[in-house]
Parts: structure tokens; C-alpha cells; sequence
């Protein structure tokens, strides 16, 4: 059966299961594509294991079937190789903290590495910096023959204020806590094997990617649902519909810089908290309670390079509320991995 264009498929209103939503996150626009068609060789994703991983390695797959996508990971999840195998994505086994099992896998032109570590990270230090900082060194010089899109995050810069556009990618970083640092390490890695082998690729600055299981669409809303408090302190967030920042990693292979160069990717909307849980309050015709004071600052990005280059996100912000809204009053099942984006001080 012929793989359906992401174009050609209706906006649903709504998901009935996990299989249909699935489902439409794989499905390829042919602008992606056209993009992937520039783009020789095969593609490896590193660390495929997380809560993108999974849908990015699908929809690589179906954009591109004449060609091996290879999905690594440590598979500690139950189901999620059997299901990209099933797929039709190959898959390896891997500890990327283990040099040698790292330096053992295949070479492809085109890599999307999607490790690290943030849940948790103030637990054990010295893992983070491992996984954030060491980890990319390994790949940068393993793969320095390879494109390499690198995913990373908003947190490396400061906060800015609320009222502006948001930080773009010319602002130095400049972040608060160990986790957020790490991911400047992370970047820097890449950015000096990069220079040093002239290895191409984007540093992929991703601020708060959602679907119906996670997500800080989710946290609201599930917040709203259960007549929890609602903490407006960090009252102001961007966010991307998971399958526009998928299609947008995978795109990145095609205008990946010598040396390498980051791109913030996000909702362009600056979108407020207490707004979304009153939002959510009359969808759900529910009483919303909110804690603390807006700050004047906030983790903000402008997007204006990558919607010059992919243009705007397909996925508007209304229609995601209206999905997180359905599955939240639907009880469907979470992921239960809060992102917590009220927290202030970079402490994960």
C-alpha cells in the first residue's frame, strides 16, 4: 500500500486510539519529501528511544523507502523496537555511553541525534554531563563523515522578556541550572568537531514539542481536569505540534552549514499559561484555579529562521488544544513524563 501524503490526509477532529494518532504522525508531507530527496544516503537516529523518537524514525521511513533508517537506542521500553521493526525500520541495540559499541555502528551520510538526559538530571550530575556533554563528543568524532541534525533545546539561552519576540539564534547562551548547561556542552561539542572535521549539520533548538500524551499542553490541561492549581509563575511558552517538529528535524538534513549552526524550532505564537488553563476550564466546564504571579521573563524563542526556511507550522495552535482536550476528557493514556516548564531555576 502506497504511504498516503501528510497533504492529502483531512485534519482530523479528533484521535480515536494511540494507533490513529500514530498513525498521522507518520505520514509524510511532500515537502518533506522533496527535502529528503536532495539528501543521498541512509539515516541513523541515535537515542530513538524518547517520547519523539519513535513517531521521527517512522515518518523517516515512510518519506523515504528506498533507503535504510536505522533506529538505535537501548530499547529498555517494552514494545517500541517490535513496533519500528514492524515498521520496517531497522534497529540496534545500543549503550551510546559504550565507545566501542558507538564506533560499531553503521556509517550512514545522515544522522539525527536525539540522546540526552533533562528528567531527573539533578539526581546524578555527573550522568547528565555524561549523556549531554561526553556522549555528543563520541558522536561528533565517530560521525564526522555524516550530516548530523542534533537535537537540543530552548534552555540554552536566557530568559527574555515576556513582551519581546523571544530569543533568536544569535543571542549567546546564557542559561540557569546544570541540566540547561549540559546542553550548552552539548552544542559545543558539536560545534568543535564540526569546525575541526568540517562535518555539516544544525543544532536543533527545540522548545516544548507536544502530542496528546505529553507535553505542556498536557500538564495543563490534565491539571484543569483534576482541579489541581495551575502555577502561572513561567506564564508564557512556545509550542510545536510533535509531527511539524519532526518533519522540520528531518528537513534540517537538507540545509545543514559548514560548520554546523543552530535553528530555533517551535510554535511562533508566545502562548500564556493562564490563558490555556482558562481555555481548558471552559472546554472542560470546569473551575480553574491558578497559583503565583507571571514573571517578566520567560524561556521564549522567535522562529523566524526556520519558518523562512520550512515555513509556518502546519499544525495550528487551536486544533492542538482541541485534541489534548478530547484525550484529556477522555482519560486516554499519558506518558506521565511532566515537563516541567513552571520551574525557574533549571532544576530537573
Amino acid at each position: 500500500m502506497t504511504q498516503p501524503f501528510l497533504d492529502d490526509l483531512p485534519c482530523p477532529d479528533r484521535f480515536a486510539t494511540e494507533e490513529a494518532l500514530e498513525d498521522y504522525l507518520a505520514a509524510p508531507s511532500r515537502d518533506l519529501v522533496r527535502d529528503l530527496a536532495r539528501v543521498e544516503g541512509d539515516l541513523l537516529i541515535l537515542g530513538v528511544g524518547g517520547k519523539m523518537g519513535p513517531s521521527l524514525a517512522r515518518l523517516a521511513r515512510n518519506a523515504t523507502p528506498g533507503r535504510r533508517v536505522i533506529a538505535v537506542a537501548r530499547f529498555s521500553e517494552a514494545g517500541v523496537r517490535e513496533s519500528l521493526e514492524a515498521h520496517g525500520v531497522e534497529t540496534i541495540a545500543c549503550d551510546l555511553l559504550d565507545a566501542a559499541a558507538l564506533a560499531a555502528l553503521p556509517q550512514c551520510a545522515n544522522v539525527v541525534f536525539m540522546a540526552g538526559r533533562k528528567f531527573g538530571a539533578d539526581a546524578n550530575h555527573p550522568l547528565t554531563w555524561a549523556m549531554n556533554a561526553y556522549v555528543p563528543a563520541l558522536v561528533a568524532q565517530a560521525f564526522r563523515r555524516s550530516r548530523i541534525v542534533a537535537f537540543s533545546t530552548a534552555c540554552v539561552y536566557p530568559f527574555v522578556p515576556v513582551t519581546s519576540q523571544g530569543a533568536d539564534e544569535s543571542l549567546p547562551p546564557d542559561p540557569p541550572g546544570e541540566y540547561a548547561q549540559s546542553c550548552v556542552a552539548r552544542e559545543r561539542m558539536f560545534e568543535y568537531f564540526s569546525q575541526q572535521h568540517g562535518t555539516p549539520g544544525r543544532l536543533f533548538r527545540l522548545s516544548y514539542a507536544i502530542d496528546m500524551r505529553y507535553g505542556v499542553l498536557v500538564d495543563v490541561a490534565t491539571k484543569v481536569w483534576r482541579g489541581d492549581p495551575v502555577d502561572v509563575t513561567m506564564g508564557h511558552v512556545n509550542v510545536i505540534w510533535q509531527g511539524d517538529a519532526n518533519a522540520q528535524a528531518l528537513r534540517c538534513l537538507a540545509v545543514a552549514t559548514t560548520p554546523t549552526s543552530p535553528l530555533n524550532v517551535s510554535g511562533p505564537e508566545t502562548l500564556s499559561i493562564r490563558w490555556l488553563a482558562e481555555e481548558f476550564g471552559r472546554r472542560f466546564a470546569r473551575p480553574v484555579s491558578i497559583t503565583g504571579q507571571e514573571a517578566p521573563t520567560a524561556w521564549l524563542m522567535n522562529t523566524t529562521a526556520a519558518e523562512s526556511l520550512f515555513g509556518y507550522p502546519r499544525t495550528p495552535l487551536l486544533r492542538q488544544v482541541s485534541w489534548v482536550a478530547d484525550w484529556v476528557a477522555r482519560e486516554q493514556r499519558l506518558y506521565n513524563k511532566p515537563t516541567k516548564f513552571e520551574k525557574r531555576d533549571g532544576r530537573y
